[in-house]
C-alpha cells in the first residue's frame, strides 16, 4: 500500500507566528492607507477617534475574565483570517486601497472571535466592533462621492415639502428652494451624509455593548435611517425658515451658529435610537458544552508556509485597475483670455498624483494675476476631486463659500496658503453629454447614468482681494472662451422660479 503523504509538525505556537507573518505582510500596504488617511488633511477624517473607542471597548472587554471557551471558535477565526487573502488581493490588483483596508474590518472580526470577546464578563460583539471599526476608514468621503448627490435631491424633496405646507408661494427644482424670494440650496454639505456616518458610529458602538438580536438590531438601524433622515430635512426647514426670516443677532448660516443647529438635531436624531436600544431585552446568555473537547491536532509546517507564500505572492501582484481612463485627447486652453496671454504652470506632485494618475489629464495656466486649471477624465471616481480635497493636502486652510448657478452651476472657496495668501477658487464639472454639476458627487452620479462620459472640472483661480464684480467677469470670459455659455448649462433655468 502506498503510504500516505505527511509534512513535518509544527509546535502551536510556531504556527501561530507563520500565520501572523503571513496576515501583517499583507496588512502592512492597507494599514499604513487607513493611518495615512487619518491624518492626511485631503481625508478631512475622524478615524482616528472612531479606532481609539474600537480599540477602548475591545481592551475593555479583554482585561475581563473569560468565562466561557467556545470550541469552534478558534477555527471559525483562522477560516475568516484565510478568506480575507482573497478580498486583499482583489484590492491589490484592481488598485482600490479601500477594498484592501476593508480586509482590516474582517481581521478585527476575528481576532475579537480569537480573544473570546463575547464570552467575557464583560462580553462586547465581536461583529458589532468590526462594524465599528469600519468607520475608521474615510466611508464618509466614499459616501459623499458615490451618494451624496442622491442624498441631496431626497433631503431637497423632504424639505420643500414641509416648507410649501408653511409658505405657499415655496418654489422648488431640484436642490434649490425659492422661499418668498430668498434662494435657499441645499448643497453637498447638507446632504445629511456626516450626520448619517456619526449615528451609524453611535449604533455600532451601542449594538456591540449591548449584543441584541439580530432582529431588534435591524429594527434600531431602521429607526435609525428614518430619523436620520427626518431630522437633515428639518434642520434644512430650519435654516430655510431663518434665512428668509432671520432672527435678530443670529446669522443661521455661518458660525457658529450653522453648527450649533447641526448637533441640536444629531442629537434629536440619537434619541429614538436610545429609546429603542434601551428597552431591548438582556442578550441570552448561550449554553456551552462542558464536555472536555477533543485535544487539537498537532498543526503541520506545510499549510502555514503556503500560507505565507501565498500572502509574498499577492502582495507582489501587479495592479490593473478597471476603472482606468481612457486615453483622452490632449487638453487645451486658449491661448489669451479677455485679452491676457496665458502661461502654462507645472502641476505639483500633489495635483500630478491626484489628477494624472489612471489615465487623467490636467493642465493649468497663468493668465497674468489669474490662473485656470482644467482636468479631463471618463472616470470621474480617480480623477475629480473638489478643490479643497487637493488644497489641504497641499498645507492651505480651505473654506467652502456657496454655491451659484448663473450662468453655470458653480462652488466657490476661499483658500489661505502657508505663506498668507488667499485665493478664490471657482469650480464648475461639466460633461460632453451636456450635463454641468456643481460638485464631484452629481458628477459621479451623472456618470454612473451614462458610463464612459467624459467629464470635465474647470477652475477658476483669482486673488480673494479681487472685488466679486470682477472675478464674475474672469468667470464669464472663461466660460466664453470655452464656449461653454448656454450650450452646457441645462441647469440655468433654475435660478428663474415662477
Amino acid at each position: 500500500m502506498q503510504k500516505a503523504i505527511t509534512f513535518p509538525a509544527l509546535a502551536p505556537n510556531s504556527y501561530r507566528l507563520i500565520i501572523g507573518a503571513g496576515m501583517m505582510l499583507m496588512a502592512i500596504e492597507p494599514i499604513r492607507w487607513l493611518v495615512t488617511s487619518w491624518f492626511n488633511p485631503a481625508y478631512d477624517s475622524k478615524g482616528l477617534w472612531v479606532f481609539a473607542l474600537s480599540a477602548t471597548l475591545f481592551g475593555w472587554s479583554f482585561s475581563s475574565a473569560r468565562k466561557f471557551h467556545a470550541g469552534r471558535t478558534q477555527k471559525t477565526a483562522f477560516i475568516l483570517l484565510a478568506l480575507t487573502t482573497l478580498v486583499r488581493g482583489l484590492g491589490q490588483v484592481l488598485a482600490i486601497n479601500v477594498v484592501g483596508a476593508l480586509a482590516l474590518v474582517i481581521d478585527v472580526y476575528a481576532i475579537g472571535l480569537l480573544a473570546g470577546l463575547k464570552d467575557r464578563k464583560q462580553a462586547v460583539s465581536p461583529g458589532w466592533l468590526a462594524l465599528l471599526f469600519a468607520f475608521s476608514l474615510p466611508l464618509e468621503r466614499i459616501l459623499q462621492r458615490v451618494a451624496g448627490f442622491g442624498l441631496q435631491q431626497i433631503s431637497a424633496s423632504g424639505a420643500c415639502s414641509v416648507l410649501e405646507g408653511i409658505f405657499p408661494d415655496t418654489a422648488c427644482n431640484g436642490v434649490r428652494i425659492l422661499i418668498e424670494g430668498h434662494d435657499v440650496l441645499v448643497d453637498l454639505p447638507c446632504s445629511g451624509a456626516r450626520m448619517l456616518v456619526l449615528l451609524c458610529i453611535f449604533y455600532a458602538a451601542l449594538m456591540a455593548l449591548l449584543r441584541p438580536t439580530l432582529r431588534r438590531a435591524l429594527a434600531v438601524g431602521m429607526a435609525l435611517l428614518v430619523s436620520a433622515l427626518a431630522a437633515n430635512i428639518l434642520r434644512i426647514v430650519l435654516l430655510a425658515v431663518l434665512v428668509a426670516h432671520p432672527v435678530s443677532g443670529i446669522d443661521a448660516m455661518v458660525q457658529p451658529w450653522h453648527d450649533i443647529i447641526g448637533l441640536v438635531f444629531l442629537a434629536l436624531a440619537a434619541l429614538p435610537v436610545v429609546l429603542l436600544a434601551g428597552s431591548a431585552p438582556a442578550p441570552r446568555r448561550s449554553r456551552r458544552n462542558s464536555a472536555p473537547t477533543a485535544p487539537a491536532k498537532t498543526p503541520q509546517a506545510m499549510p502555514a508556509l503556503l500560507f505565507l507564500a501565498a500572502a509574498a505572492i499577492i502582495v507582489a501582484l501587479p495592479r490593473k485597475p478597471v476603472d482606468v481612463a481612457v486615453a483622452p485627447a490632449a487638453i487645451s486652453l486658449p491661448v489669451s483670455i479677455d485679452g491676457t496671454y496665458g502661461m502654462p504652470v507645472l502641476l505639483s506632485e500633489r495635483e500630478k498624483a491626484y489628477f494624472l494618475q489612471f489615465g487623467g489629464s490636467a493642465l493649468k495656466v497663468e493668465y497674468g494675476q489669474n490662473s485656470v486649471m482644467m482636468v479631463q477624465t471618463n472616470s470621474p471616481l480617480r480623477h475629480l476631486h473638489a478643490p479643497d480635497e487637493c488644497l489641504r493636502g497641499m498645507g492651505y486652510d480651505v473654506r467652502y463659500t456657496g454655491m451659484r448657478y448663473d450662468p453655470l452651476p458653480t462652488a466657490t472657496y476661499i483658500a489661505e496658503g502657508p505663506d498668507g495668501a488667499q485665493w478664490r477658487i471657482a469650480v464648475t464639472f461639466y460633461a460632453d453629454r451636456d450635463h454641468t454639476a456643481s460638485n464631484v458627487a452629481e458628477a459621479v452620479w451623472r456618470w454612473m447614468q451614462h458610463p464612459g462620459t467624459t467629464w470635465h472640472a474647470i477652475q477658476r483661480i483669482t486673488p480673494a482681494s479681487l472685488p466679486d464684480a470682477d472675478a464674475r467677469r474672469w468667470d464669464d470670459a472663461v466660460f466664453a472662451a470655452l464656449d461653454l455659455t448656454p450650450r452646457h448649462s441645462q441647469e440655468i433655468a433654475y435660478a428663474k422660479f415662477h
